[in-house]
């Protein structure tokens, strides 16, 4: 049951994504002029049918605005050329978008998704949070698809392939999805937050799908060299490697590292673990965490403590403190980092899933990011990881493992169609 305070919670700022809001608080105006939750509840009632047609109509209008005004947005952002201010932050001062990659064909997208998920039949559900998300997902891959090729796919690691602290088994459907794409040539990343340097740990958590290639009949060699694992956001390459046991090779940093990485010296990064750990250790006295440090070579966290888990609360808190004291530090202005919420653990890494994102594209011999697809689940401003991949490709934003084969089978229908 939602209790008033969970309510409460999730309209903190922190908790919510400015476009969607916007966009759901647009469809609520039809919802309400066009409820009529009295008509008889059956599908042969054509006051019912009427209704329906008549707010998916309404739907469809406003995204089509909604598409144009993004769009309109995107290529004068991009141009920089106007002198005069652009519609959309006049209209919703709190938005915020990056440098689309891709057109967002949100009335397809839309139309699309009523058909699945009936949202102008609903008479006392108005369109949610996930409806727009998921309207926003499909726009992307139909943006892919109508203007490209979709070259490179990337994933996050937990909630997005498998479930939260879970691996990627061997009966795990995301897997003959994978291999789909391998066979058709395109590259996969698994860009995950996780930051070993050693490859059995990676073959741990990954190797149902890291298998099936191996074993795979239909993968030439060439295709199967097309997956590659990038762990700590941004900061360990891992090739596949047909003849090793965990099924992955190390790749040295001097052989992927882009130009602006090379900048980033070693004593900043020590000095930003150096603050992201004080501020860390202050957090968990503070609040009473029962978590432990633990610092790397590239990153620095907390986590729980004989199996317990702390509160969401907490984490968050965490997170936004470590977070501010980082950004406000002279180190923090230069060395690009990512603090986040791992589900019971928050860590602090060097770089973010932007330049993960990114090295992928270049390992690949520079794939365009309007031709890369990011997949993940933490899209919100703050204390999120896959936020940043926005910078480098288009993406979109799951909630489970299951929407992630939903979303890959969608890209292969809109590929064929």
């Amino acid at each position: 049951m939602t209790t008033r305070y969970r309510v409460e919670y999730a309209l903190k700022t922190h908790r919510r994504d400015q476009l969607i809001e916007w966009i759901k608080g647009l469809l609520a105006v039809p919802f309400v002029l066009h409820s009529q939750p009295t008509v008889i509840y059956q599908e042969h009632s054509e006051g019912l049918k009427r209704v329906a047609a008549d707010t998916h109509q309404r739907y469809a209008e406003i995204m089509r605005d909604v598409e144009n005004l993004i769009n309109d947005h995107s290529k004068s952002h991009v141009a920089r050329r106007r002198q005069h201010p652009l519609r959309l932050p006049l209209i919703t001062p709190q938005f915020y978008i990056t440098n689309e990659m891709t057109r967002l064909y949100l009335e397809d997208a839309f139309n699309y998704q009523d058909e699945q998920r009936f949202i102008s039949r609903r008479r006392f559900v108005a369109p949610s949070f996930n409806d727009i998300r998921l309207i926003l997902n499909s726009a992307q891959l139909l943006g892919l698809v109508r203007s490209s090729e979709v070259d490179l796919v990337t994933f996050d690691g937990d909630v997005t392939l498998y479930d939260d602290g879970a691996c990627l088994t061997p009966a795990n459907p995301v897997i003959p999805r994978i291999l789909r794409l391998l066979e058709q040539g395109r590259k996969v990343g698994i860009v995950t937050a996780a930051g070993y340097e050693e490859a059995p740990k990676y073959y741990g958590r990954l190797y149902g799908l890291l298998d099936a290639v191996h074993d795979s009949k239909k993968l030439t060699p060439s295709q199967k060299e097309g997956i590659i694992v990038m762990g700590g956001e941004s900061n360990f390459l891992f090739r596949f490697d047909q003849e090793s046991e965990s099924r992955l090779a190390y790749v040295s940093r001097k052989e992927w590292l882009l130009e602006e990485m090379r900048a980033w010296h070693d004593d900043d990064i020590k000095q930003l673990l150096d603050i992201a750990e004080d501020s860390l250790r202050a957090c968990a006295s503070n609040l009473g965490l029962p978590a432990a440090v633990l610092r790397k070579d590239r990153a620095v966290g907390v986590y729980p403590v004989n199996g317990v888990r702390i509160d969401r609360e907490l984490l968050e808190e965490t997170v936004l403190v470590v977070q501010n004291t980082v950004e406000r530090s002279a180190v923090g202005s230069r060395l690009p980092f990512c603090a986040f919420n791992g589900g019971n653990d928050v860590f602090v890494d060097i770089g973010d899933k932007s330049w993960g994102v990114r090295v992928c594209q270049e390992y690949f011999g520079g794939i365009d990011p309007s031709k890369t697809l990011h997949i993940g689940d933490q899209f919100l401003s703050a204390g999120a990881n896959d936020f940043k991949a926005r910078l480098a490709s288009t993406t979109a934003w799951i909630a489970s493992p299951a929407e992630t084969v939903e979303l890959l089978d969608e890209l292969e229908a809109a590929i064929n169609k």
